[in-house]
Order: structure tokens, then C-alpha cells, then sequence
């Protein structure tokens, strides 16, 4: 027996959580009956979605890409903006899993594979990323230092930081920040709770997991060493 969410996203329904709510919204049926949450199903049952079958359990894919500035980190976008999905030639419905913003560019993770996509966004995982940013004007020590023990960002303080600088003028800082949250915008919001605007961000890792030398707009599939390592982060 297998829970009907897992089964769901392993048939590239959607994620689990996608599936908990298409679950909830009655318009799932295990053998002609609607199915609750938390409900198992076996190999024999005859599972559908909105009356339409669900198929054999699908062949995960697990893409990186280096998502340029300019596109949306979604699957369709009601705006008519071009989205990353635009930018991937495979024949399967893939998910981004997280987000980068409209203009953030870097390293982004697509796969069909919803329990991989749960690990790495549940914020208990602590997932490590890591983000070259540029800012206007010079980092004191003292805010690099108030970055690293968590700033307030909508009301609510952030988790401990690491921010390293790579490079600094009188006009402008380069530097490394890494975070284990995914709050919206939050590097962003980060270096404007310190008076700092960011100029140019982009994300070079997820865990151990580096963008190298991809580049923008060009995908690849990962290897089976970083899917392993990933699915244990």
C-alpha cells in the first residue's frame, strides 16, 4: 500500500502538496469513490483525477538550469511572460522547485519527482543557498556582521547568515551570501533592512550542488551523483 499524495506526484500529478489539495477538493477517486486525505492505494486500484485516469508511475527527471534574468520562475504566467519553462525541451511536466525572481538569475532546480522537491524547500531541511550579489556603495563590517546574526524583514527576523566580501570600492561591494530560507525576496529584503540596495543577484549552489560553468539560458540533466545527493541533503 502506498499514500494516495505520493502516488499521485510519482504519476506527475503535481507535488504532494498539490495533490493533498486536488485531494481535498473531492476531485480525486480511488475505484469510482472519492478519496480523503491520508488515503492508500494499491497496486490494482483505479485511481483518477477529474475523471481522467492517472497513469503507470512516470520517469523522474532532475534538471539544472541557469535561469537569466527576464523570464519567471513558473510554469505558465496569466501575464503572458516568458517563463523558464520556455527556456526546457523535455517531454515531461516538469516543476520549478523553489523560486528566483523576475530579475535574479542562476542556478534552478526542475524535476517531476515531488518528494525530491518537498526535501529541498520544506524549511525544516535547512537547505544551504548561496547567492552572488552586488550592491551600491560600500559593506561596513558592522552590517555584514548584522546580516550573519538575522535582520528583520516583514516583521519577522531572519535565520543566522553567512556573508562573505569579495570585493569592495568606494561605489560598489561584491559579495557571497548564503541562507537556508526561501522567503519571498528575501535577499533582496536582507541587504534593504541594512540600507543596502542589490544591484545584481545570482545563485551559484544549492547545498554542494554549484551552477559552474552552465550558461544562462542552458539546462542539464544531473548526474546520478548529485541526484543521490541531493535526495540525502
Amino acid at each position: 500500500m502506498e499514500r494516495l499524495n505520493k502516488y499521485l506526484a510519482d504519476c506527475g500529478v503535481g507535488s504532494r502538496r498539490e495533490c493533498d489539495r486536488l485531494i481535498a477538493d473531492g476531485v480525486v477517486k480511488i475505484n469510482g469513490k472519492v478519496a480523503t486525505l491520508g488515503a492508500t492505494v494499491s497496486e490494482n486500484d483505479r485511481v483518477t483525477v477529474n475523471d481522467k485516469r492517472v497513469g503507470d508511475k512516470q520517469k523522474n527527471y532532475y534538471l539544472m538550469l541557469h535561469k537569466p534574468k527576464g523570464c519567471v520562475t513558473t510554469v505558465k504566467d496569466d501575464l503572458g511572460r516568458k517563463t523558464v519553462m520556455d527556456l526546457i525541451d523535455v517531454k515531461a511536466r516538469l516543476y520549478p522547485v523553489g523560486r528566483l525572481d523576475y530579475d535574479t538569475e542562476g542556478l534552478l532546480i526542475l524535476t517531476n519527482d515531488g518528494d525530491l522537491a518537498n526535501r529541498l524547500t520544506h524549511p525544516r531541511n535547512e537547505v544551504n543557498k548561496t547567492y552572488i550579489a552586488r550592491i551600491s556603495g560600500v559593506l561596513a563590517e558592522k552590517d555584514r556582521i548584522q546580516l550573519e546574526k538575522g535582520v528583520i524583514i516583514d516583521g519577522v527576523k531572519t535565520a543566522p547568515a553567512r556573508v562573505k566580501i569579495l570585493k569592495q570600492d568606494q561605489h560598489h561591494t561584491r559579495c557571497e551570501i548564503t541562507i537556508h530560507e526561501g522567503r519571498n525576496r528575501q535577499v533582496k529584503k536582507m541587504f534593504e533592512a541594512v540600507g543596502k540596495e542589490v544591484e545584481f543577484l545570482k545563485r551559484v549552489a544549492v547545498g554542494e550542488l554549484r551552477l559552474g560553468g552552465l550558461k544562462r539560458g542552458e539546462y542539464r540533466f544531473l548526474n546520478e551523483y548529485e541526484i543521490e545527493y541531493l535526495k540525502t541533503v
